[in-house]
């Protein structure tokens, strides 16, 4: 997958691009069985609500098959290297969710303002790449931007250490009514399958969910090779350490992979 001219622009002007079906309902039905599994596992990288529930799996290309796959899709590499201008590793992988009823929110922020202040990332050559394993929908928690934040740099926040089980450098609340009575703010939404693609200056959030119907999103955070993180404040499994590049698998890599399990389990 290669990015137009067209395309470029936009997320120069918006600060993200949405592809509804990148992949098959079957590929993101398959990785949310995936998602099911590593939730049920008893791991440190596996963090949970205060009601219990799953909140995010760090890391789970490590240690799932499908997830590693995934990680190194042609549709989710190809044009994230193109905007990046180059090599890319791995900064940070997760698996986050949204249960019925119980999935909390996450505040306002910007990914990069996290990965400079904690990890010591030298510039914001980096980005990230979120793939919908259920639909997405107005009801259920989406994602929110503010279109065009991210073109001004690196904003002040404030490290949260008690909203949620996850702490987070955010925006407080006169700064992105600012932000959002400048550029607005949207939610995109769609089915499983659907790929967001989105600057890690961008602001963003999500509500609670508190609809009967849940949603997991893939999101890898990836970086340019060169820009990689200097400090390890972190556990490595939060912030990587391994900046070797990226290699692309083929295309099919899910598609075999799902119908290898699906044979053994006749």
């Amino acid at each position: 997958m290669r990015l137009t001219d067209e395309q470029l622009k936009q997320f120069d002007d918006d600060g993200y691009l949405f592809f509804p079906g990148a992949f098959s309902p079957g590929e993101a039905a398959y990785l949310k069985r995936q998602a099911d599994t590593v939730y049920a596992m008893d791991r440190k990288e596996v963090w949970r609500e205060s009601s219990g529930v799953a909140r995010t799996a760090f890391a789970a290309h490590l240690y799932n098959e499908g997830f590693r796959r995934l990680g190194a899709h042609p549709r989710l590499i190809g044009p994230v290297e193109q905007i990046i201008g180059g090599p890319l590793y791995m900064h940070q992988y997760k698996v986050n969710a949204k249960a019925a009823f119980d999935g909390e929110v996450w505040q306002w922020h910007q990914d990069y303002g996290t990965w400079k202040r904690d990890d010591e990332m030298p510039e914001p050559r980096a980005m990230n790449i979120a793939v919908f394993l259920d639909d997405v929908t107005a009801a259920n928690g989406p994602l929110l931007f503010i279109p065009g934040s991210h073109k001004l740099g690196v904003v002040d926040a404030g490290h949260d250490l008690e909203t949620t089980s996850y702490p987070l450098w955010t925006l407080g609340r006169d700064k992105v009514t600012e932000l959002a009575e400048r550029g607005g703010c949207v939610a995109p939404t769609g089915a499983a399958g659907s790929v967001l693609m989105f600057s890690s200056l961008l602001v963003h959030a999500s509500p609670p969910n508190i609809s009967p119907f849940g949603r997991v999103i893939v999101y890898l955070s990836l970086c340019h090779v060169d820009n990689h993180i200097r400090a390890f404040n972190r556990e490595e499994w939060i912030a990587h350490r391994d900046f070797t590049p990226i290699v692309p698998l083929a295309d099919d890599c899910l598609e075999e992979l799902a119908a290898a399990r699906e044979t053994a389990a006749e």
